[in-house]
């Protein structure tokens, strides 16, 4: 077997489960969960539609690279989104979701076979914000690299202050990974930050692969910057070592398609389809004509937007009332301190009176680097995240039990 797969941490949800095993939750509530991310709205009838239109494309292997018409309407969503024109055939490449090609994407760029000037084995760093998607850290894990965990900054809005860390780690750094908006903070990252890490990649030589599956969910006016906008707002055009991924998934209610694009620097792309052709992520033609019509359209996107808007409009000012939580940037998490600081028993004697599932912030994080990195420092520690995904209705209910709970923590 692969050794590297002992280095593999327990996902958050099996921690939960192991937490949870032991209780009873209280049988006077109906079970509520705000603990997975999985979107729950309506799926837009014209990717239905589309689907079953295109039950031939299961006569046909798919290609790799995809149909020319769903690379042509990924291109012409980012010139509409973002206003740049990419070039469907080179910088443009669909995956199967958003997690599988982060996965991929390290295994095909990071080599953990460098060697310095006298044969000894360079290491190779990934860093990632902390707390992070875990699949990040199983990425680079896997592809024999190792680790670094970034802290964000509550006095930063949750976005990392990437100058704190150190040169020697930026000289190893082979990946980085950054979430924006960000899981579970909904953090937007400002073009400062990026204007910092494209001049470190440009320095130290590491790529760049932009997380931005919750771009389209968002409260204000204005929508999220993305990776490759940053990059063409400072004339980087031809997104040198950057690869933003996005997604149908939160966007258009589609998590079980399992379809999403990536774009960028096309000498990545081309290695990176290079690398999908032999893994074997050919998307489903199927499912190809129906993300074609996801992503030609718009209007159910913005209907989908307004529905979180109006939910987290309801639900936020509810709990902070009690607690320490404000509205994000975007995305459909809420990132709430816990009174007493103990995020685990919070979510675990939660469940067991009230019957409603929150994830504790620790379980999305690690202990890592920073300041208070001796000191045993987890920046999840002392938070919860609150996925507001059913319906407002249920959402709300989920709220109240939870202010409830607060009441009783703190008469």
């Amino acid at each position: 077997m692969n050794p590297l797969l002992l280095s593999l941490q327990p996902y958050p949800f099996e921690r939960l489960k192991q937490l949870f095993a032991p209780i009873t939750p209280n049988p006077a509530f109906a079970p509520i969960s705000l603990g997975i991310g999985e979107p729950r709205h309506a799926t837009p009838a014209l990717v239905l539609e589309a689907l079953s239109k295109a039950t031939a494309q299961l006569a046909a292997y798919p290609a790799t690279a995809g149909l020319p018409a769903l690379r042509a309407s990924c291109a012409a969503w980012v010139q509409r989104r973002y206003g740049l024109a990419v070039d469907a055939a080179t910088q443009v490449l669909p995956v199967n979701g958003s997690r599988e090609a982060l996965f991929a994407f390290a295994q095909t760029v990071i080599d953990p076979t460098k060697v310095d000037e006298n044969g000894n084995r360079l290491e190779a760093v990934v860093v990632c914000p902390n707390p992070f998607y875990q699949i990040y850290e199983g990425a680079a894990l896997l592809a024999g690299a190792k680790p670094y965990y970034a802290p964000s900054d509550p006095a930063l809005n949750f976005n990392v202050d990437w100058d704190q860390v150190p040169a020697d780690v930026w000289a190893k750094t082979q990946l980085l990974f950054v979430c924006s908006p960000g899981n579970p903070t909904g953090a937007v990252m400002p073009l400062s930050d990026w204007e910092k890490l494209f001049a470190l990649s440009d320095q130290y030589g590491f790529v760049i692969a932009s997380d931005e599956c919750y771009s389209e969910i968002y409260f204000r006016e204005e929508a999220p910057l993305g990776g490759l906008e940053a990059a063409a707002k400072l004339g980087r055009t031809d997104f040198k070592n950057l690869v933003a991924f996005t997604s149908l998934s939160k966007r258009s209610n589609v998590p079980g398609m399992r379809s999403g694009f990536v774009a960028g620097d096309a000498n990545i792309l081309k290695q990176f389809l290079l690398y999908r052709t032999y893994h074997g992520s050919a998307m489903s033609g199927m499912v190809q004509e129906a993300s074609i019509a996801a992503w030609n359209d718009e209007a159910h996107v913005v209907a989908n937007r307004e529905q979180y808007r109006q939910k987290f409009a309801a639900v936020t000012p509810l709990l902070a009332e009690v607690m320490d939580v404000r509205l994000p940037d975007a995305g459909f998490y809420l990132w709430a301190a816990v009174p007493g600081g103990d995020d685990v028993a919070f979510a675990r004697d939660l469940l067991a009176q009230y019957n409603v599932t929150v994830l504790p912030g620790s379980y999305l994080a690690r202990v890592g680097h920073g300041v208070d990195e001796a000191k045993g420092f987890n920046p999840g520690a002392g938070r919860i995240r609150m996925a507001l995904v059913a319906e407002t209705a249920e959402c709300l209910e989920a709220a109240q039990r939870i202010v409830a709970f607060v009441k009783q923590l703190n008469p």
